[in-house]
C-alpha cells in the first residue's frame, strides 16, 4: 500500500514539475505576441516565423499542462453531483471516471497520433509558410506528451481512489485530498 502513495507521490510531482516549467510559458507568448504587434504596426515588417511561434508556443503550453490542470481540479466536470458527495463517494467516481474515460481517451490519442507525430518527426516538419518557423514536428511531439502526462495522472488518481477506498486516506498527500482540492 506504501509503494501505491510513492507511485502516487511521483506522478504528482511529475506533473507539478512540468507545469511549473511549461506555465511560464504563458508569458514567452505575450512576449512574442506584443512584438509581433510592434514590429507589424510601427516597424512595418512581418517575420512570418515569429507568427508561427506564438500559436506553436500555446500548442505546447496546453499540451504539456494537461496532467498538472487535471492534478490540480482545474478541468471541466459536473460539479452539481461531484462537489457536495463524501470523499468515498468522490473515490468511486473518479475510479470510475478515469478507467472507463481518461485512460481509454488518452489511449486512443496516443496510439491514432503516434504515427502523425512518428510522420512529422520523420520529415522535421516546419511551417507550411513560405519563411516560417522550424520545427513543428516538436510541437506536434507534444501530443503524446499530452496523452502521457494525463493518463500518468489518471493513474494518480486511480491510486488516490483505491488508497481513499480502503481507508488509507493518511497515504494521500494533503495537498491531493478532496477538501483540498475542491475547497
Amino acid at each position: 500500500m506504501h509503494s501505491l502513495s510513492v507511485i502516487m507521490r511521483a506522478i504528482n510531482g511529475l506533473n507539478r514539475l512540468i507545469g511549473g516549467i511549461f506555465s511560464w510559458l504563458s508569458v514567452a507568448i505575450v512576449v512574442v505576441c506584443f512584438w509581433v504587434v510592434i514590429e507589424r504596426y510601427f516597424f512595418g515588417n512581418t517575420r512570418l516565423w515569429m507568427q508561427d511561434l506564438y500559436p506553436w508556443l500555446s500548442g505546447v503550453m496546453f499540451t504539456a499542462v494537461a496532467g498538472y490542470a487535471l492534478l490540480n481540479n482545474d478541468h471541466v466536470r459536473v460539479d452539481i453531483f461531484y462537489r457536495p458527495t463524501s470523499s468515498r463517494n468522490k473515490a468511486w467516481m473518479d475510479l470510475i471516471g478515469v478507467l472507463v474515460f481518461l485512460l481509454p481517451f488518452t489511449y486512443v490519442v496516443a496510439i491514432y497520433c503516434y504515427t502523425f507525430v512518428a510522420r512529422s518527426w520523420g520529415l522535421r516538419e516546419g511551417s507550411a509558410n513560405p519563411g516560417g518557423a522550424e520545427g513543428l514536428f516538436l510541437v506536434k511531439g507534444f501530443i503524446l506528451v499530452f496523452a502521457a502526462t494525463l493518463a500518468l495522472q489518471g493513474i494518480s488518481m486511480l491510486i488516490r481512489s483505491i488508497l481513499i477506498l480502503r481507508g488509507r486516506e493518511d497515504l494521500v498527500p494533503h495537498d491531493y485530498r478532496y477538501e483540498t482540492l475542491m475547497g
